[in-house]
Parts: structure tokens; C-alpha cells; sequence
């Protein structure tokens, strides 16, 4: 059985992509986002059957598995209008405020209490994020529409990582993932038709680049990412995925020449270094 930190690793790898190929195939991000729901779960769904994985969830699951759905597709809904109307670098900054947001509703509702050690963490991770796009970017923030619902992203993706764990801690991740995408991909493309987004007539190379979406950032990376999140602590899980502008730096520089500066390194290993206080053991505080 895999390691669940290297498979929160590969999980990381695997979504860190997605911005890259954002730009390399320039769809509207609620049409990527219906196709990079649907393309996972039509390639999940006959593995689950013939494989007999498919586990059917009691009454009382159904309801919270439904709700994951609809909250993950909404927060790739609400984050892609909240760069419309505002920019990238704000409503990734916003956003990434998750795990604030999961350590807020662990406290409130689990009782899996966030220790002293994931607070420390988390304010110097999240001092790495402001280093990361620069101080000046954070001071000028707008508090608009934009804002809002960057702000109202992070919120969303906090809920379903602490529902989804809930789930998760009764049942196996690919039939969680299985209803999960089926929902998402139903609610985003009732999104897609009112909100009148393209649903065809793509290019091959688009085509292509959707697949890449569907199978490596969704299926394998959230297969990945919810493995870790059945195994470990899901405000852990949360504080790394702060991991994911490092690497999609990384890989924006390799593939596409995007500059990388000093600023951006630094930032990025305050990041790593919030991140690694969590995973320390440390007998007197945890």
C-alpha cells in the first residue's frame, strides 16, 4: 500500500499542472472545469464495475457525498469568476487561505482539535504566499466582487476537505470519487447551459489538453489527494496543498519560460518550511 505522504506528493504533482495547461488551451474555465470533471469520471466509472469496487453508500452517506459534489464544482466555478473579475494572483492568494478556513471548521465541528504546531505552520505558510506574489500585490488588494468570492473559494474548498474526510472515513476513496465527479459533472454542466459556456466544436489540441485535465490533474491527482486525506489529518492535507503554486512555478518555467525570481524562491521555501512544521512530531506538543 502506498505511502499516504507520497501520495499526497503525487496528488500535488499531478493538480500542479492544471494552471499550465490552462494556458496552453484557453477554454472558458467553467467549460475546463465540467470536461475535467466528466473526462475523470467516465474513465473511473468502468474501472469501479468491472473491478466490483463500487460500494453502495447507506441513506444517511448519500447526502454528504452529494454535497461534496456540488461544493467542489462550485469552488472551480467561484474561483475561475472570482479571476474574472479581479486577477489570478489575488484569487490564488485568497483561496489558498483554506486551510485557515479547515482549521476554523476542525475546531468548530471535529474532534480532531488543530494543534499549536498547525497554527505556526499554517501563519508561516501563508507568509510565504504574500512573499510568493509580493507584498505590494497583497497591500492592493480590492475588497470587491472579486474578492468576495475568492474569499468565498477558500471557504468552499475548506468545507469539502472536512466533509469529504468525513465520508472518506467510511468508505473507500474511488467509490467516493465515483459519486463525487458524477454529481459535479452533472451541477457544472446545468452551469455550463444557463451561463451559456462552449461545450464543443474544440480544437484537437484542446481536446487533448481537456483529457490531460480529466485524467492527470482529476483522477489521478484527487484519487491521490483523497487517499492521503482518508489516511491523514485532512488540516495537514489542506496546508499542503499551498505546495501547489511551487511546483506549478516550477513547471511554468520549464515548459513554458515563465521567470522564476528570487522573490518567488524565497517565498516558496517559507512555504515548504510552514508546511514541514506541521509534519514535525513533537512529543510535547502534539
Amino acid at each position: 500500500m502506498i505511502n499516504p505522504r507520497i501520495s499526497l506528493i503525487i496528488g500535488v504533482l499531478s493538480i500542479s499542472i492544471f494552471p499550465v495547461l490552462v494556458k496552453w488551451a484557453p477554454v472558458s474555465g467553467i467549460s475546463s472545469a465540467f470536461y475535467r470533471m466528466f473526462i475523470g469520471f467516465i474513465f473511473l466509472l468502468p474501472y469501479v464495475l468491472l473491478t466490483q469496487k463500487l460500494e453502495i453508500p447507506s441513506k444517511w452517506e448519500w447526502l454528504p457525498i452529494v454535497l461534496c459534489g456540488i461544493i467542489f464544482g462550485s469552488d472551480i466555478a467561484v474561483w475561475n469568476m472570482s479571476i474574472h473579475y479581479s486577477n489570478a494572483t489575488q484569487a490564488t492568494l485568497l483561496t489558498n487561505l483554506s486551510p485557515i478556513w479547515v482549521g476554523i471548521g476542525t475546531f468548530l465541528f471535529l474532534p480532531d482539535k488543530p494543534t499549536f504546531r498547525f497554527w505556526l505552520g499554517t501563519i508561516v505558510a501563508i507568509s510565504g504566499m504574500v512573499v510568493l506574489i509580493g507584498f505590494d500585490t497583497f497591500i492592493q488588494m480590492q475588497f470587491d466582487k472579486g474578492f468576495m468570492l475568492a474569499v468565498l473559494s477558500g471557504m468552499l474548498y475548506a468545507t469539502y476537505m472536512i466533509l469529504s474526510k468525513t465520508v472518506l472515513n467510511r468508505m473507500q476513496v474511488v467509490s467516493f470519487m465515483t459519486y463525487s465527479m458524477a454529481v459535479s459533472s452533472a451541477y457544472l454542466l446545468i452551469i455550463c447551459l444557463i451561463m451559456d459556456q462552449p461545450l464543443w466544436n474544440f480544437e484537437p489540441l484542446i481536446w487533448g489538453v481537456l483529457a490531460i485535465q480529466g485524467l492527470v490533474c482529476q483522477l489521478a491527482g484527487w484519487l491521490a489527494i483523497n487517499y492521503a486525506v482518508k489516511a491523514m489529518d485532512a488540516k495537514r492535507v489542506s496546508l499542503s496543498l499551498l505546495s501547489q503554486s511551487v511546483m506549478t512555478g516550477l513547471i511554468a518555467w520549464i515548459f513554458i519560460n515563465e521567470t522564476i525570481s528570487w522573490q518567488m524562491i524565497i517565498g516558496g521555501v517559507i512555504i515548504l518550511v510552514g508546511i514541514a512544521i506541521t509534519f514535525k512530531k513533537n512529543k510535547t506538543v502534539d
